[in-house]
């Protein structure tokens, strides 16, 4: 893909079964979809975006249902996996496309994963950062996160009821952001998904300290929106997982084919709890072109080292096959 000059980014609102999608896009080409994680937005891929348009894409990020200018139904079923496939495909078709490669971080990773999993038609191609591909069935989710946690509680279940995370998080939120960012960043705190029983998140967060990749400027845009819109929504794909098992059912132990990218922060928790699915990737992965772990980097591998997930997102798309990228436009 030819290098070239790109105006600045764009937002949108586009149709959606749930209503709309914000979304914000830059440059001309190919098209890729970028979905972000918890708790985030669109503006963990401000530094991917003209990275990505520069190189010959329209790099396209979205704001996740239940998050900031995208709509935020009510209930939990609302934000089943399911649901969140047909919003990427409701971008893709208006923006006139027929196809797209889908990049995703965090939660975003694993509907990106099962976006190409259940239409493999539109998704013809997957990256995927911070959690690796774990394909559905096995043990019910929230029994399975129940285990986890021993004497103390793993944050997912912590998450399942609603209200009670809210009422952590909401009374200040720009506060409790800046902490949790800080401990799943590098340096951070490795027992800080855990909670003690009868305690809170943000009793093991670093307190005082934003983490080096994280400005005040940031933090304000990111805890803007929360603070707008609240947290029901992003937490509601917690409360969804187990609808997920059951949507998925039929797709048990599936494997992803399309060619696809890993990359991780090796300081990131994720790869301790999910190491066996890592180590399955040449089963459940056989198309993985490109694994990286990003040395003395934590979570938030795109906004900790975005130089570095830029270059390795440009290789991977660059030796991706012409057909990934068939559009509407080029039939």
């Amino acid at each position: 893909m030819s290098q070239t000059s790109t105006a600045g980014p764009t937002h949108r609102l586009v149709p959606s079964p749930a209503g709309r999608v914000h979304l914000v896009e830059q440059g001309e080409g190919p098209l890729v979809l970028l979905l972000h994680g918890f708790p985030e937005s669109w503006y963990a891929w401000r530094h991917q975006l003209p990275v990505l348009a520069a190189a010959g894409y329209r790099a396209v990020a979205v704001d996740v249902r239940g998050y900031g200018r995208s709509s935020r139904p009510a209930a939990v079923a609302d934000y089943r996996m399911l649901a969140l496939v047909e919003d990427g495909v409701a971008v893709v078709e208006a923006l006139g496309e027929e196809s797209a490669v889908v990049v995703g971080h965090d939660w975003g990773a694993s509907i990106a994963a099962v976006s190409a999993l259940v239409r493999p038609d539109v998704f013809r191609a997957v990256g995927l950062l911070s959690v690796p591909y774990t394909p559905p069935g096995g043990p019910r989710p929230t029994d399975v996160f129940a285990a986890m946690g021993g004497d103390e509680e793993f944050y997912v279940s912590y998450f399942q009821e609603p209200g009670r995370a809210e009422a952590e998080i909401e009374p200040d939120v720009r506060g409790w952001l800046a902490g949790f960012y800080a401990a799943l960043s590098a340096g951070g705190r490795a027992d800080s998904s855990f909670v003690a029983r009868g305690g809170s998140m943000r009793d093991r967060f670093p307190v005082g300290r934003l983490p080096q990749w994280l400005s005040e400027a940031d933090l304000d845009v990111l805890a803007g929106e929360f603070e707008r819109t609240g947290m029901t929504g992003a937490l509601n794909r917690y409360r969804a997982m187990d609808r997920d098992w059951a949507d998925l059912a039929d797709f048990a132990g599936a494997a992803l084919t399309q060619p696809s990218l890993f990359l991780a922060g090796g300081l990131d928790a994720s790869l301790t709890w999910l190491a066996d699915a890592v180590e399955a990737f040449p089963v459940t992965l056989p198309g993985l072109t490109s694994h990286h772990i990003l040395e003395e980097c934590g979570h938030f591998v795109q906004q900790e080292r975005p130089a570095e997930t830029g270059r390795l997102l440009i290789e991977w798309l660059a030796g991706l096959p012409a057909w990934a990228f068939a559009s509407r436009r080029e039939r």
